[in-house]
């Protein structure tokens, strides 16, 4: 019988398992399909119940990697999902579990990371946002995966070691990023497919940035811890990276939290904490006490859903091993009955236990019932306090809309009559275009006809030479003709003469009697004469018949001539008469055309001047809104950086000078004011971007310059306007001058320049030689305070014996000095290691901002150095404090961990040298904490502990002892809250300085720890000491802290 029952028991408890791992494996298949609507709170509810019930997600899994997630990703993003809630809210051996299948969780990543779908974007991004989850909480297991952890469990969890510390902040600010980028991706989604947050498909994606926002919020609280934390132990440059990104973040969030606060889907499901205005002020660190932790509020209620027609079972409420332990309970009741008695009692039992069931199951009905009512009620009040917040956003997005609408207009008019011009200036190019090119043409046939008159001239001159030629050749023949005439009278005359001498004698006698007396005289002459002219008439004769022949050809070719002569001049004044006229016709086409072309650039020249006038309304207007903003008060949250200022005003005096250049060229030309216009369109922007970020440079600087800056402003605004409205008319035009905006623009260049970080003033070339000039006069300052330190040593052992020695042998300068050799050694390997084939120089060059914070962690721990050594000496000489000697420890403990913060930054991970370098650091730690303590054993032995006997006061005495006791306490409270305040207030302004000094950065080496001998301070004679009596009984003297740090480097 007893086997019978604890047979019927344990099918009873494997039924019921088999029953909760269906109900979970149902719930699964339910939440995770592909069906576009979010995950019900029930069926993850029960998953998670499910974790807790097998202690792991072995069963989530086991069914999940069934899935297809190649074919949907709507299925994935599903997933996805579930996994975050069940690793928040789950078992803690979830992550055990979820570990296991890491490289699933990354393949479905890259899946859907290679294909373009909405989803699919989404999908990758959580991917990546859950290994980082993953990794994150199995390195950091005291931190459980939904983040709820106190304070302190943080600080348990970042330890105190600052390595770690800064290690644990990058990687919380790695988790917060990729949340950030899956919630910003979400909403932009939403934002261009223009959804609602009503939509099933909108509330798929919106679903799972709820756990988004759980996890951001406790992030936030971390972020801010330890940025704290990392301040009060490390220099503000080192962490300057730090604060950008945790600003870049909180910007982020803050706008993702009021994003979200809007939408009505998360009004009902989560309460969105609020951020401050601002991030907080690491650099004072009483703001840690302003700081708020955002809580994320969950309402404690069920998901008001209906049921589905396939999800109507009930979940069993009975626990196996509750049932186990009830049916052992029961086992010696029925161990003597029989077979048939056992299963009645069975019987009775489960239909008692089943009666159970339905009344419990009745009373939560009835209390959901009642919690339903209770919450639809508060659900309408919510709904119409949401209304009335709706309304009154309508009224304001009305006036809104109406003021935009009024902008809008104004913006069009501005944009049509901006086309307007436009168009006129295209319309007069093209026709100024067109009349160049009819006057090009004109130009060509005037060209054309000169030349063709040139010709007609040159052909009138050959005609009025051949004209001369043949009047020559006339007279040439009348000539002609007059000597053969003359000629013919004088044959004529031999003739006659010839025929006197055939005569017969007696008439020739008759006929010569008259002459009788001159015959005889002439009777020789004569006979030679007749000889001569019988042989000139011979000549003469052929001469005749030649000249005769000539003559007839000369007239020929006279006739000839002249008929040529007369169809040239004919068609000669033809062609005059046709030149002529075309001349009149070209001459009238002419002016005509230069009219029209003197009104089309009398018009073109008034429209560029229009335009210009355009143009330079335009800029007033940029210019005006620039001034308008130096008072405006929404402007004064606005700040900006003086490099900026400087890159904006170069360009701004770049733009002056093209402004020049373009004024010289239209006064040059009136018809072309293209250059003009660019060049004073840049100048307004360039000059209303200076105006504007000299104003919010203004508001991060000190007052003087803050107050010299805005008025410098204020100025170039005002001439800007002046020298556009003399550019406007055009009687001023001539004499328009920008050299007075050039001036003030110099001097908010200048100023710009004096707000730079001095950091800022070192070339990049110097950088590689400062370092090494910064680590050499570290190791020398080293070197110079252990000599110091010798000689106090050897003053001291003068007068002190036995223990006294044995504290003087305690020092901590040698771990300095291997701290500084370790780092010089880890720098040359970084540098060796990084620059590739770039010079030394140029590496440091490209590194500028790890080469800056090198440079000031060399520099603090080469002054801490020499001013522990001044304090030593000081309190040798009975001139200084016990206090300056801890400050002084503490200060060398933070310049070692910048040290090898700024070394760390860029050495190899696994390297040797950056082991002995944290090895040499841990040790620094350790000595200057041995040297704080020593100073307050020390200071407690030399204190004057005078017992404090009140046994021959009165009570009104010692009432009055009491108040100036009070007094006195209240007093020194003061002081130190004041002296607290002076101290924020030094660290912000060292960290405004950036990294030291301005000669620091002017003359590095000036600034550095010096390498040569300083002046020693020597100790005074014992006469001249104050006569302090010893203070102890233990035979310790006030110079026991002199050289707690050399002893052993100088038996080295």
């Amino acid at each position: 019988m007893e086997l019978m029952f604890v047979w019927v028991e344990n099918q009873d408890v494997q039924a019921l398992t088999t029953s909760l791992c269906f109900f979970q494996l149902s719930s699964i298949s339910k939440a995770i399909n592909s069906t576009e609507i979010p995950v019900k709170e029930k069926h993850a509810r029960r998953i998670i119940l499910g974790t807790h019930r097998e202690k792991g997600a072995f069963t989530f899994w086991s069914y999940a990697l069934g899935f297809t997630f190649p074919n949907s990703s709507i299925l994935c993003w599903k997933f996805c999902h579930v996994l975050h809630k069940i690793l928040r809210d789950g078992h803690r051996n979830v992550l055990q579990d979820c570990m296991r299948h890491y490289s699933s969780l990354v393949e479905i990543g890259e899946i859907w990371g290679n294909l373009h779908d909405r989803y699919g974007q989404l999908v990758t991004l959580y991917s990546k946002l859950l290994c980082i989850k993953l990794k994150f909480h199995a390195k950091h297991a005291d931190i459980p995966a939904n983040l709820e952890i106190s304070d302190e469990g943080l600080e348990r969890a970042a330890g105190t070691d600052i390595n770690n510390v800064f290690q644990l902040s990058v990687e919380v600010f790695d988790y917060m990023d990729a949340e950030l980028r899956l919630a910003e991706t979400v909403l932009r989604q939403l934002n261009s497919s223009l959804a609602m947050t009503t939509l099933t498909s909108s509330q798929c994606r919106l679903a799972p940035l709820i756990q988004v926002i759980q996890d951001c919020s406790h992030l936030y609280h971390f972020a801010v811890k330890l940025l704290f934390k990392l301040h009060a132990c490390l220099p503000a440059d080192t962490l300057q990276g730090h604060r950008d990104r945790f600003h870049d973040q909180f910007h982020k969030l803050k706008n993702f939290f009021n994003r979200a606060r809007e939408m009505i889907f998360f009004k009902r499901l989560i309460q969105i904490p609020k951020l401050p205005e601002s991030p907080p002020n690491f650099l004072h660190a009483a703001s840690l006490a302003k700081h708020v932790k955002p809580v994320v509020v969950i309402p404690n209620e069920d998901e008001p859903e209906m049921q589905d027609d396939d999800d109507d079972e009930p979940e069993p409420l009975i626990e196996v091993d509750s049932f186990t332990t009830s049916s052992v309970q029961a086992q010696p009741q029925v161990r003597h009955a029989t077979t048939t008695q056992v299963l009645r009692d069975l019987q009775i039992e489960t239909l008692k236990r089943e009666l159970e069931l339905l009344r419990a199951e009745l009373e939560r009905v009835k209390g959901e019932a009642q919690r339903y009512i209770t919450q639809l009620k508060s659900q309408i009040n919510s709904l119409e306090a949401e209304l009335e917040e709706q309304r009154a956003q309508k009224q304001r997005a009305l006036v809104e809309n109406e003021q935009l609408r009024m902008e809008l207009e104004a913006t069009r008019r501005r944009n049509t009559e901006h086309e307007s011009l436009q168009t006129t200036f295209i319309e007069a190019e093209k026709r100024a275009q067109a009349t160049e090119q009819r006057y090009n043409k004109l130009k060509e046939k005037h060209t054309e006809l000169v030349a063709s008159h040139a010709e007609l001239l040159r052909k009138s001159a050959d005609t009025v030479k051949m004209l001369s030629v043949t009047q020559q050749t006339q007279e040439e023949v009348e000539r002609t003709k007059q000597q053969l005439t003359f000629e013919m009278d004088r044959v004529n005359s031999v003739w006659r003469l010839e025929a006197c001498c055939t005569l017969p004698p007696g008439l020739f006698l008759q006929h010569l009697e008259p002459s009788a007396c001159q015959g005889s005289a002439h009777c020789s002459l004569f006979c030679q004469t007749s000889e001569h002219m019988n042989s000139s008439m011979t000549a003469l004769q052929a001469e005749k018949e030649r000249l005769m022949r000539s003559v007839s050809e000369k007239e020929a070719e006279l006739s000839s001539l002249r008929q040529t002569a007369q169809l040239q001049q004919s068609s000669l004044q033809q062609e005059r008469d046709k030149t002529s006229r075309e001349l009149g016709e070209l001459q009238g086409k002419l002016k005509e055309k230069t009219s029209q072309e003197e009104m089309m650039k009398q018009k073109l020249l008034e429209e560029q001047f229009a335009l210009l006038q355009g143009t330079i309304t335009e800029a007033e207007t940029i210019i005006q809104d620039a001034i308008a903003k130096l008072d405006d008060p929404l402007h004064i949250r606005c700040t900006s950086s003086p490099d900026y200022l400087i890159s904006r005003a170069e360009a701004a005096l770049g733009s002056i000078d093209k402004v020049k250049r373009g004024h010289a060229d239209y006064l040059r030309n009136m018809s072309d004011a293209g250059t003009l216009l660019r060049s004073l369109t840049q100048f307004s922007h360039l000059t209303a971007d200076t105006i504007v970020n000299g104003s919010a440079t203004a508001h991060m600087a000190p007052t003087d310059h803050a107050d010299k800056l805005t008025e410098n402003c204020r100025s170039c605004g005002t001439q800007s306007l002046l020298f556009l409205r003399e550019m406007k008319s055009k009687a001023t035009l001539q004499k328009a001058d920008p050299a007075t905006i050039r001036i003030i623009i110099q001097k908010i260049l200048h100023l710009g320049q004096e707000l730079r970080p001095k950091g800022l003033d070192v070339r990049q070339e110097e950088l590689g030689d400062l370092v090494d000039k910064e680590m050499a006069a570290t190791s020398a300052a080293i070197e110079e305070a252990v000599r110091r330190i010798d000689e106090m040593m050897n003053q001291a052992r003068k007068d002190t014996t036995g223990v006294k020695l044995e504290v003087n042998e305690r020092f901590v300068y040698p771990a300095i000095r291997m701290l500084v050799i370790a780092s010089t050694d880890l720098q040359k390997e970084i540098v060796e290691g990084g620059r590739g084939a770039a010079t030394i120089r140029e590496f440091y060059a490209k590194n500028s901002r790890w080469t800056e914070g090198l440079i000031s962690a060399a520099k603090a721990v080469g002054w801490g150095a020499t001013e522990m050594v001044e304090s030593a000496d000081k309190v040798v000489l009975h001139t200084g404090k016990y206090e300056e000697l801890i400050v002084c420890s503490h200060e060398i403990a933070a310049s070692t961990a910048q040290l090898v913060a700024a070394s760390k930054v860029k050495a190899d991970r696994h390297s040797k040298k950056l082991t002995k370098l944290q090895q040499a650091s841990r040790q620094v730690n350790e000595m200057a904490a041995n040297v704080v303590a020593s100073t307050k054993t020390g200071q407690e032995h030399l204190e004057d502990k005078d017992t404090m006997d009140f046994s021959g006061m009165s009570l009104i005495k010692l009432k009055k002892e009491e108040m100036e006791s009070q007094v006195k306490v209240l007093e020194l409270e003061s002081m130190l809250d004041n002296e607290r305040l002076r101290l924020g207030e030094l660290r912000k302004k060292h960290y405004e300085i950036g990294n030291g000094e301005t000669t620091s950065l002017v003359n590095p080496v000036t600034m550095s720890p010096k390498p040569l001998k300083p002046s020693l301070v020597k100790k005074p004679p014992l006469a001249q000491k104050p006569n302090i009596p010893p203070k102890n009984q233990f035979g310790y003297s006030v110079s026991f802290n002199l050289s707690f740090f050399f002893a052993d480097y100088c038996s080295q």
